[in-house]
């Protein structure tokens, strides 16, 4: 089984903003790099967050798409479209020390972005099928520490970078990561 990663092209937002649900504009509508390194993976279908940032490019791929809601970037609530800087420090560093368990105001915590992507890393390696996910930063770093069977889903210490496909994983550290977390995948899941 293969399964390429990616993350967005670069927004239109300025450098800085805080954004996770926020459905912003892409910085451009050229992307062939990116539609040439998924398409280089040899994948037949794309899974997608339905975030624009995510979904065009996607579809610009010409594979089949299939859109998934649990692919959104964490939600970070009253923080949407702010910048970084202007987040007060009483609000940001109880959510910085420990954002598994604490969320932006009205927003979603790291546990839920978690369980979440988890749920569609079991639907994609019971299902044993090639793809590409196109999704954000969040569950980008989620999705590659379940591959490895990493200690820490939360993805910390992973870099992913806009509109770069990220390693192609084999069946054999699919089948160990989804044995290694306590995630499963629900049986309803749409695959």
């Amino acid at each position: 089984m293969i399964v390429a990663l990616a993350r967005h092209p670069m927004t239109a937002l300025p450098v800085g903003t805080c954004y996770g649900r926020l459905d912003a504009d892409l910085a451009s509508d050229a992307w062939p790099d990116f539609i040439g390194a998924i398409s280089a993976a040899g994948v037949a279908l794309v899974r997608s967050s339905p975030s624009r940032r995510c979904l065009r490019p996607a579809q610009a791929t010409g594979l089949s798409v299939l859109v998934d809601e649990r692919l959104r970037e964490l939600d970070f609530g009253a923080w949407e479209g702010r910048r970084w800087a202007d987040i007060p420090r009483e609000e940001l560093d109880p959510w910085a020390a420990d954002p598994c368990a604490n969320a932006p105001p009205g927003g979603e915590t790291g546990a839920a972005l978690i369980a979440r992507v988890g749920a569609v890393w079991g639907a994609i390696v019971a299902r044993g099928a090639d793809c590409a996910i196109v999704t954000h930063g969040g569950p980008l770093k989620v999705l590659i520490e379940l591959a490895r069977g990493g200690a820490r889903p939360d993805g910390a210490g992973t870099t992913v970078r806009h509109g770069r496909r990220h390693p192609l994983l084999s069946a054999s550290v699919a089948r160990a990561a989804l044995s290694a977390s306590t995630t499963q995948a629900p049986s309803t899941s749409p695959v």
